[in-house]
Formats: structure tokens, sequence, C-alpha cells
């Protein structure tokens, strides 16, 4: 499975290449506008998790701009070491970022922690039943199994919509989407087996 992973995301890493060109400068705003339209539940009270993205992952800043707009708690992913997950701290629009390694934007150490209700996944590549391929590291698989093991939240796919592909490779701790949202549709994740 992890050498069908490794020979897939570099395909990915390409479709995704292509996709980011197609898309246009806009497509960011499109996204927050599918979104917005799709996603009527999120409310003042959610938290939301986004990424500052890094190489050409699909901009999520326009969608995250409009949550704070309309009252949301926003919240940004902190990297871990290896093998553990996700924690996340708060952030607004406008507040200070520090510089970490692989192109990676964070909060200040000082800023609130948070726990998302929603979480904005960024990806390489997905499929219509929620599979995504990442980057290998597992942080959003162990960080979706922890959170969802104590409550409900969504995690929403964002990306190119040259990025869907029939199907992703995944095995059993491969957390699944619960959407995927894009600059020109939005694909719930379709009940399926593997």
């Amino acid at each position: 499975m992890e050498h069908e992973k490794a020979t897939f995301r570099v395909a990915a890493t390409l479709r995704r290449s292509d996709a980011a060109r197609h898309a246009g400068p806009d497509a960011g705003d499109r996204l927050a506008d599918r979104f917005l339209a799709a996603i009527p539940a999120v409310t003042p009270e959610t938290v939301v998790s986004g990424y500052f993205p890094i190489g050409e992952e699909m901009d999520p800043r326009p969608l995250m701009a409009r949550l704070a707009a309309a009252g949301c708690t926003l919240c940004l992913p902190v990297t871990p070491r290896r093998g553990l997950p996700l924690t996340f701290r708060q952030w607004r629009p406008g507040d200070p970022l520090r510089a970490r390694p692989f192109g990676l934007s964070e909060p200040l150490p000082e800023a609130p922690a948070a726990e998302p209700d929603l979480l904005l996944v960024p990806l390489l590549a997905f499929d219509a039943a929620g599979r995504r391929m990442g980057y290998g590291g597992g942080f959003y698989d162990r960080t979706l199994a922890g959170l969802r093991a104590r409550r409900t939240v969504r995690a929403i796919g964002v990306a190119f919509d040259g990025q869907f592909c029939d199907r992703v490779p995944a095995g059993p701790h491969d957390a699944r989407l619960d959407a995927i949202v894009t600059e020109a549709a939005f694909y719930p994740a379709a009940a399926a087996g593997d």
C-alpha cells in the first residue's frame, strides 16, 4: 500500500499543479461562494480550522476571511513532531504568524488553544467516497481520529476541481472527509465500501 500511495502521490502533485494553473487567480473566491452555499450550518458559534496554503494548494483564505466576518472563531493547525496529532490555536485575519519548516505558517505560541468543530483540510487528490491523498505524514488522519472519538466534527476537503480522481488509495487508518469543496463544485462524500 505504501508503494502504491507514493507512486500515486507523485502523479497527484503533477495533477494539482495543472489544476491550479487552470483554475485561475479567483479560484479561492469561487471556492468561498460554493462553500457558503453548500454548508449553511456554519454559525458564529462554529470553530473552524483553516490553513495557510503552501506551494500550489487551494487558497482557503478568502473563505476564512468571510467566516471571520460572519463571527466564526478561526484557528490554524500547529504541527507537532512526527507521529502526533495536530493541535490548534486561535487566529484572525491580520494576526501575526510564525514561519515553520516546509513553508508552514502557524499562530504564535501565546495564541489561545482551540478545538475545531469543522476542519478545512488541504489535499493532493480526492475521490467521491471522501478519500484524500495528503503528504504522507498522517497528521490529519490522527487528528480526525482523536476528535471524532470525542465528538462530532466535520472535515471538508479544500481543493481544485482538477484534483478529483476515480479512486484514491487508502488504508484502514486513513480518515475520510465528509465532503470536498472546489472552485467549481461541492462533493458530499458518498457512502462507499472498500
